[in-house]
């Protein structure tokens, strides 16, 4: 393993994340879950297989990412962050806050996967009107996104699951949906422009005023 060589907290931690790719698989793994080797591949358009297969190796070696072997009929090999590895999230959630600004634009060969918004949401969503019953709002499809539920007050964002029905669905293109959940795009334009299917309430609960903690940067 390449090292600063420095008796220092922060270039001993760069040891471990600081390559190229390294902290993306992170953001996988905390976007999706255990994720087999083929989900990783589709989260990171660009890598090159060996060496999502060496930054995993050099992960587990490292003690932050685990291989677990799933029996019949699943028959297959996930990977999950460790108790350790998941210790990443804060700090990914940070660097998330810190590039923010540079999301102004995005270049027309940029890729996009709605679960990459899976780690601001948990930062710029809240519930809006805690009384009311719990709900679901979808970004995203059930194959790639996230769902945002709230509930007595609280917001959590999980993975889409093809077995919760979501209350209201948000989807569009990139720059629409950071927009929206940044608070630059109003609700009503983008129901509008056809980004929203079913409750537009249920997405007003959970968008409607934007933290000042994630949406003073302007974008997602």
């Amino acid at each position: 393993m390449r090292t600063y060589g420095q008796y220092c907290a922060m270039a001993r931690g760069l040891d471990l994340v600081g390559d190229r790719w390294t902290l993306l698989i992170v953001r996988e793994l905390i976007s999706l879950g255990p994720s087999r080797y083929a989900d990783l591949q589709r989260g990171l358009p660009g890598i090159a297989t060996n060496l999502l297969a060496n930054r995993l190796r050099e992960l587990e070696h490292a003690g932050l990412v685990a291989r677990t072997e799933l029996p019949r009929p699943a028959n297959a090999t996930v990977f999950a962050l460790t108790e350790r590895g998941a210790a990443l999230e804060g700090i990914v959630r940070e660097f998330v806050k810190w590039g923010a600004p540079l999301m102004a634009t995005h270049a027309p060969d940029d890729t996009f996967r709605p679960h990459w918004l899976l780690v601001p949401l948990r930062g710029l969503c809240h519930d809006a009107t805690p009384g009311a019953p719990a709900q679901v709002v979808r970004v995203g499809t059930a194959a790639d996104g996230c769902d945002i539920a709230a509930d007595a007050g609280t917001v959590s964002v999980a993975p889409s699951s093809p077995s919760t029905t979501p209350d209201a669905t948000v989807d569009g293109d990139p720059d629409a949906l950071v927009a929206l959940f940044t608070g630059r795009l109003p609700i009503a334009a983008a129901d509008a422009a056809g980004m929203i299917t079913g409750d537009v309430e249920a997405v007003r609960r959970v968008v409607g005023g934007t933290p000042a903690s994630l949406g003073a940067q302007g974008s997602a």
